[in-house]
């Protein structure tokens, strides 16, 4: 089953965060610097431990890890841009993070077809949060886990 875990210590994939889960993201990103990983973000919301660069992925310059905000949000050539982009760089570790709660619609995406894992967040109106975790391959869910905290 794909765990929470188990993204944190990945050395290379596509990882799509969806939700308002900046705080899961926030995690990542500190782990993976921790292991001495050099990230590029395009923005800095929060503040994040270790060695991160801002700007566009797309200026050739070389990181271990990547942040891209709003990856399904963008316009269709921007979409297509980041498709090629990630086709390119499968060999790094690559956080998406779209800021709507995105789960069972990642189908309508053909960035579905590039995520090594989709976690979707999810705040519940009766006092708790949903995370679910899916494990993809050649754009087909594999395995899938959901786990819920109480707040």
């Amino acid at each position: 089953m794909p765990a929470l875990k188990e993204i944190a210590e990945l050395d290379s994939g596509v990882v799509l965060i969806t939700g308002d889960a900046k705080r899961l993201v926030r995690m990542y990103l500190t782990e993976w610097s921790r292991r001495g990983k050099t990230i590029l973000i395009e923005y800095i919301p929060f503040q994040i431990d270790g060695e991160v660069y801002i700007g566009s992925p797309y200026e050739g310059t070389s990181f271990d890890a990547y942040r891209i905000v709003n990856p399904l949000s963008r316009s269709k050539a921007e979409r297509e841009k980041l498709h090629r982009w990630l086709a390119r760089n499968r060999d790094k570790l690559i956080l998406l993070y779209e800021g709507k709660y995105v789960k069972d619609s990642i189908t309508r995406y053909a960035i579905r077809e590039l995520i090594d894992y989709l976690i979707a967040y999810k705040r519940e109106t009766v006092g708790f949060e949903r995370i679910d975790v899916m494990r993809f391959e050649d754009g087909k869910i594999v395995e899938s886990r959901t786990y819920v905290r109480r707040r």
